[in-house]
């Protein structure tokens, strides 16, 4: 599919002429006669090309492409009969992809429209491949949730926030219960089941601010940035209740239960992370102790 173009061209014979030319190359196209009405059909209508003449009644095309650069993913060709006052430069510096001259031969405008649409794909391409290896740099590939790396990064920051603004700041450590048992039992397929559905669950229980990790293994742990311990600790049981009631089925006929113990504590201000991650690990080992699937707190030994 053709991207849609907006040609931008005050003199009625120059405007009628390119938006004819470019419906026989197979574009649709819109055509205006100022720099306000294309803004109207800029936020009414998904447009990808601004062609655009500098010299335009109200705003120039200087003005307009410098303005819709900064709210919109357009490309825009401007043109000038005016080589004297306009620059190639000053074009670009405001946003452009190409500057074209007047006259012009519409074989030219119509090789330069095609170059910038070559250069926006390849662009595009470009953004989303590297989209794809910064998410693959910060994501578990098999639970999907946020990695170990991204969490220590993550959590600097909402530690920073905590500290400069005073909201609470809390941390969950959780653990599958007797996971090597499971694994060894049933084998690392199955296990895998378990991990990316724990992985499943936990994300439902969580809000949008939230931010969950597989913290290594069988362990996850969530960020939950202005919460108090309290609060903490509701979001910990709601996840406990619905592992509980999951079923796994490694073998026919045979439903296994999992269960998972809880580490909860909450920021002090101006304690190192690697005291917060312990104090939370520290938590989880608690609920171990007390014979699992259980949910602990601990407070910081100067609150």
């Amino acid at each position: 599919m053709h991207e849609h173009i907006l040609v931008v061209e005050d003199d009625t014979a120059i405007r009628d002429s390119i938006h004819e030319c470019f419906e026989r190359q197979g574009f649709p196209v819109s055509s205006v006669a100022s720099a306000e009405e294309a803004i109207e059909i800029i936020k009414s209508k998904d447009i990808h090309i601004l062609i655009t003449d500098i010299m335009l009644p109200g705003k120039n095309g200087l003005q307009l492409t410098h303005e819709i650069k900064k709210d919109y993913d357009i490309d825009v060709i401007v043109m000038t009969g005016y080589s004297e006052n306009y620059s190639y430069e000053e074009a670009i510096h405001k946003g452009a992809s190409d500057f074209v001259f007047k006259p012009f031969r519409f074989e030219e405008l119509v090789l330069r429209l095609k170059r910038v649409l070559k250069e926006r794909r390849l662009t595009k391409e470009r953004n989303r491949i590297l989209s794809k290896l910064e998410n693959l740099a910060i994501t578990d590939g098999l639970t999907k949730l946020y990695n170990l790396r991204h969490f220590y990064h993550l959590l600097e920051i909402e530690i920073d926030r905590c500290s400069r603004y005073g909201h609470p700041l809390a941390l969950l450590l959780m653990d599958i219960d007797n996971f090597k048992i499971y694994n060894d039992t049933y084998g690392h397929l199955e296990g895998d089941k378990v991990l990316i559905r724990l992985g499943q669950i936990i994300t439902s229980c969580l809000r949008t601010m939230d931010s969950a990790f597989r913290y290594g293994g069988e362990e996850f742990t969530i960020i939950l940035p202005e919460t108090t311990a309290e609060e903490a600790k509701n979001v910990a049981h709601r996840i406990k209740t619905v592992v509980e009631y999951e079923h796994f089925l490694p073998e026919p006929g045979n439903p296994i239960r999992i269960t998972v113990s809880t580490g909860v504590t909450e920021y002090t201000n101006k304690e190192p992370l690697s005291t917060f991650i312990k104090r939370a690990d520290q938590a989880m080992y608690l609920s171990k102790e007390k014979g699992r699937n259980t949910i602990s707190f601990l407070f910081a030994e100067n609150s």
